[in-house]
């Protein structure tokens, strides 16, 4: 797949190393650490309410859709329709956990505000232009139904990024089970 994707065109993407794939339900942008344990409870509460989910990943995209691509992703998805109500469980728990913490304020930048789309960044790129972008997309569109994998998702992580010239880091603040699985 990365090489079907390098080979449409001479675009310079950053590739995600696949240790920090990573599904995001919720960005919150900047939480303070001593918080982290208040909002690993009110998840808490909210996994406790599902089980486990079969997740498949399949097809490919970008962001934005049209125009120059910013980010190659795959698409996330589970047999079980449920991704779409843990991942709004979340942010209505991300949202009382934000109005106790921050009356009046939003952890979530005005940028990711967008609709949900479950996916795994796998590469961002760096400098396209419009030959690029049609490359890209076409590829993309090549591989739209193509399955990658599927797996067990127990439950939910609190991650942290740290932001360095080598790309993003993520790290585990907390784990928290889906229904009371240890």
């Amino acid at each position: 797949m990365r090489r079907d994707l390098e080979a449409s065109g001479p675009a310079r993407i950053r590739w995600v190393r696949p240790e920090q794939f990573h599904l995001t339900l919720k960005f919150l942008g900047t939480v303070e650490q001593e918080r982290s344990d208040v909002l690993a409870t009110a998840l808490g509460e909210v996994c406790g309410r599902f089980d486990p989910l079969r997740l498949r990943a399949e097809g490919i995209g970008v962001f934005p859709e049209s125009g120059l691509p910013r980010v190659i992703w795959a698409g996330v998805g589970d047999a079980g329709e449920r991704l779409l109500p843990v991942q709004r469980a979340v942010e209505t728990a991300v949202k009382e956990f934000a109005e106790r913490d921050r009356p009046g304020q939003d952890y979530a930048p005005e940028n990711k505000k967008e609709k949900f789309t479950g996916h795994l960044t796998l590469g961002r790129v760096r400098e396209a232009r419009r030959p690029d972008a049609a490359l890209i997309a076409r590829a993309a569109r090549a591989m739209a139904g193509r399955p990658f994998g599927e797996w067990t998702a127990d439950g939910i992580e609190i991650m942290r990024s740290e932001l360095s010239p080598e790309g993003a880091r993520h790290l585990r603040v907390a784990s928290i089970p889906f229904g009371g699985l240890a």
